[in-house]
């Protein structure tokens, strides 16, 4: 999140979550934390905010109504009477205790955090914000003894990496606010229980969702399905997905139809994409949009998955960007090696 020269932090309590299955006990803060120095002040801010895409959007749900999602409900609280702040963030931190059950789930530091003056959509808005830190790092300080200097060893908190966080606005309260999340220690195994059983929200359905998830079954189509039911080799599939970039950079409206026709080109292609598309929507538990406006935001942050490089064995990398029809693959007999040719016309 830019911009964040402007928020205040008005208040900030700090709660202690174990996970009760290893025996780890909940230790909670009486009163909220005594912020006198800005520079801590600055530091927090920054610690909790930076790491958040503003674009990228949820909101709460529950399978019958949402206000009986409990984080809707305390942050709701938080929102109408601020003098309720401890007792809410207790709740808060209460509640996440009893969800932290998975092996998996680490012993952390949760921060309920009041702010104001959150940019947000072109306005400042109010926001409640919900943070945990499980991730512990050595650090060297340095420090003067007598004549001499001193060094010590001391674990804490990179404030360049927000484990969890939850930024909820005072935005569409009847829709379940609008929500931004951070889980960078849960991403790829069974423990999500910050977004699926604390939390408890979903994406927005918007333009930036549906392109970040088709462009997210392009790479896994290209990447795993296309190698496994066709004989391609690594420079057709960056070939392809160089195509599918270039489409969602070039367009301003996504059509299904059209984007196969233009990037996937081959009918056996296009059927197996149909069918991937299918098992995609199944396993992610998306709806996968046949049209919708392209998201640039949702662009750029997935062009970072979206690698063009050609590994060969330890001694090359070859870039790609274009003119598949200027790399052409072929196999030495007398070497027992394959090869590829590049045709160019300068080099810099």
């Amino acid at each position: 999140m830019t911009g964040i020269d402007s928020v205040q932090l008005e208040k900030v309590i700090v709660h202690k979550v174990g996970n009760p299955t290893r025996g780890e006990e909940l230790k909670l803060s009486a009163n909220p934390l005594t912020l006198n120095d800005e520079i801590v002040r600055g530091v927090l801010t920054k610690y909790f905010l930076a790491p958040f895409n503003e674009h990228e959007q949820y909101h709460f749900t529950h399978m019958s109504n949402v206000e009986l999602n409990e984080v809707y409900h305390y942050v709701s609280e938080l929102f109408s009477n601020p003098k309720k702040f401890t007792e809410q963030s207790v709740l808060l931190a209460n509640f996440l205790y009893n969800k932290s059950t998975h092996a998996k789930v680490k012993e952390g530091e949760l921060y309920v955090v009041h702010f104001n003056e959150v940019p947000f959509e072109n306005d400042f808005v109010e926001a409640i914000g919900i943070f945990k830190s499980e991730t512990k790092e050595t650090f060297l300080k340095v420090f003067p003894h007598g004549a001499n200097w001193e060094v010590i060893a001391e674990d804490g908190i990179n404030i360049n990496k927000l484990d969890k966080g939850c930024l909820i606005f005072k935005q569409n309260k009847s829709e379940g606010y609008r929500v931004c999340v951070v889980d960078n220690t849960n991403k790829q195994n069974d423990a999500q229980y910050w977004v699926k059983d604390f939390l408890q929200v979903e994406p927005v359905a918007n333009d930036y969702h549906y392109t970040n998830d088709v462009l997210g079954m392009c790479k896994l189509f290209i990447h795993n399905e296309l190698p496994e039911k066709f004989e391609v080799n690594k420079s057709e599939q960056i070939d392809m997905l160089n195509r599918s970039m270039e489409y969602f950079k070039t367009k301003d409206h996504f059509q299904l139809d059209e984007f196969a026709q233009e990037v996937i080109h081959h009918t056996e292609l296009i059927d197996a994409f149909s069918q991937y598309k299918n098992t995609y929507e199944t396993a992610k538990q998306v709806q996968v949009q046949s049209e919708f406006d392209i998201d640039l935001s949702a662009v750029k942050k997935q062009e970072r998955g979206f690698k063009s490089v050609l590994k060969l064995d330890k001694n090359f990398h070859i870039y790609i960007h274009g003119r598949r029809d200027l790399v052409e693959k072929g196999y030495d007999e007398m070497s027992g090696k394959h090869y590829y040719k590049l045709f160019f016309d300068t080099e810099s």
